[in-house]
Order: structure tokens, then sequence, then C-alpha cells
């Protein structure tokens, strides 16, 4: 078995991943953002077995002797660690450029000096900005439409640096829209399933037409292990996406329908974006992960959506309902 971290492990897609390595029999390794309440995320909600079976690591991704620590007989590193809320960018932009791009050079100088076999960097379509041409694929010019974007496209190319520098065994990983189980309430699907949930008749949005491209998470975390184990992915850069589309508009009314059909949707002014930070069109191309990998979209965007539901009302109390989370 091989030995691997998993930085974010605590977070929505890295304790996925985490079960998913788990499952196919890898040594895992977590690394969870170090508290005073020891909590380590969502990994707290993993049964009991399987949590007995991951070495959990608290630390902070922004120590490069942590980082380094933790990395330390690791054969490969997904590292997800960092901050993603757009809004919360807007007014904290420092803690970005702390948290995913010296983070991640902490992993990317730690993996050279450990001579780490493959090191997976967590990338997110928020790079591309609006579509400029679709489906997106991984030429696509790159635009920080928000100080979050900017600190992954820089991290992003820290990541190739060290590829093309060094030949350090980088790939980058580069999802689309995720949902599912566990995903924080900043994130639209969450959004609009907890205020439903709650006995919401007005559900508070932003804009209603952008379009995003969604992934269910157990196939995002599928998408990771695929990259990691072609050889052919070395040295790239690698869309996770399902080549469909659909408005922010149309999925409310979907999940609407499915939840309470008489509820009716809300624009909130201080959910809308600024006018030129807003992304209006992302829809991937999976034509490359597709190549060089035997990975294939198992779940349908409907399966996924009942799915998340189904978590959600057994699990409402982890949200708060009445405010907008950031």
């Amino acid at each position: 078995m091989k030995k691997v971290l998993v930085t974010g492990a605590d977070g929505f897609i890295g304790s996925h991943l985490t079960e998913s390595l788990l499952e196919k029999g890898y040594d895992v390794k977590a690394f969870a953002l170090y508290n005073s309440f020891n909590t380590w995320g969502w990994l707290d909600t993993l049964p009991k077995d399987k949590l007995n079976e991951i070495e959990v690591f608290t630390g902070d991704i922004r120590d490069p002797n942590g980082v380094r620590t933790a990395m330390e007989h690791a054969d490969a590193v997904f590292h997800l660690a960092a901050l993603i809320a757009i809004p919360f960018s807007y007014h904290s932009p420092d803690s970005y450029v702390d948290t995913n791009i010296k983070g991640t050079l902490n992993v990317l100088q730690a993996a050279r000096q450990l001579e780490t076999e493959r090191v997976l960097v967590t990338s997110t379509s928020e790079v591309y900005g609006t579509a400029v041409y679709v489906p997106i694929d991984e030429k696509h010019p790159y635009q920080g439409q928000s100080p979050y974007s900017a600190t992954k496209i820089g991290a992003d190319r820290l990541a190739e640096s060290f590829y093309r520098s060094f030949g350090l065994p980088v790939s980058i990983v580069r999802p689309f829209n995720t949902f599912g189980p566990r995903q924080s309430a900043r994130a639209v699907i969450p959004t609009i399933i907890s205020q439903l949930l709650a006995g919401k008749e007005e559900i508070r949005l932003g804009s209603l037409t952008p379009t995003r491209d969604f992934n269910y998470v157990k196939d995002t975390a599928a998408g990771f292990i695929a990259i990691a184990e072609s050889d052919q992915t070395i040295g790239e850069e690698i869309n996770i996406a399902t080549q469909q589309e659909i408005s922010i508009g149309d999925l409310a009314n979907e999940i609407i329908s499915q939840i309470n059909p008489d509820a009716k949707i809300v624009c909130d002014e201080q959910r809308l974006r600024p006018e030129k930070s807003e992304v209006n069109r992302l829809l991937g191309s999976n034509e490359k992960i597709k190549r060089l990998t035997d990975w294939q979209q198992k779940y349908t965007f409907a399966d996924g959506i009942k799915e998340t539901i189904a978590w959600m009302r057994e699990n409402l109390g982890a949200y708060k309902t009445d405010i907008y989370n950031v």
C-alpha cells in the first residue's frame, strides 16, 4: 500500500477523498487545521472504524515546518488545503495569499526536499473566469476575477514552475463546481437546500443567470485518484468536469420543486458579486482526463442532488439557515 497525505482532509472534498483512498486500500494520513477545540472538521463524522484507520496530523498549511513534518514518509500528497469562499476573499485577501499561495509553496518545497513521488495540487475552475469559449479546456486563458481565483492562479503557476524547474512530479487537478454531502452553506446548492429544509418560503440568492458545471463529490474524489494513479498526468493540469451546465436559476427551481414547490426566489443584494467579478459561464471539457486516465462520471446530477438533500435532512443542525454564510 502507498502512504498518502491529504491536506485539507477535514474539509468537504478532502474528507470524501480520504474515505475514497481508504476504500482503495491506501495508507492515509490526514492533515487537519489545528484548533484549540481539537476538532477534525468533517473527519469527526466518519464511522469510528474508518477514523481508526486514519493517522490525523493537526497543523497549519501556512507553517513550513509542520507541513514538512506531515509529509515525511508520504509517497504522494493530495494538496487540498485552501481558503475558498469568494465573498470572504473580497475583504480578507491577505489571508488567501498566505494560505493558498504560501501554503502551496510549503508543500512544493517539502516535496522537493523529501523527494515525494507524486504531488497533486488542487486548482479550481474559477481560474478561467467567465468562459471565452466552451467547453473550457486546459488551454483556456486565466482571469483573476476575485482575490480567491487570483491566488489559485498563483498557486497553480508555482506548481508548474516546480515541475519545469526541478522536475517535481506535480499534477494540477482542476475540479469544476463540486457539490454533495458536507458542503458548507457558502456554496449555492447547500444554501438553497438548507433554506428550503428550514421551512423558508423565500429563498434568498444572488444572480440567477450564471451557469456552472457541477460534479458530484464522489466523482470528484475518483478523479483525484485516477489522476494520481496515471503516470501520463505528471506535469499536466487536468479538469474534472461533467461537460454539462445548468444556470443557478434552473438549479434553484429544480431543488424547489423537489422540496417545497410553493417557495419563491428573492434576490438578495448582499449575495451579488461585483459585476466584473461574477463568473458568468463555466462549462468544462473532460476530454483530457478521459484520455489520460480511466475516470468516468458515475453519478448523474439528479442522483447527486437526491443524495445531497437526503443527507442534509439528517444534518440540518450543522447549518446556520438564518444568515448569509460567506
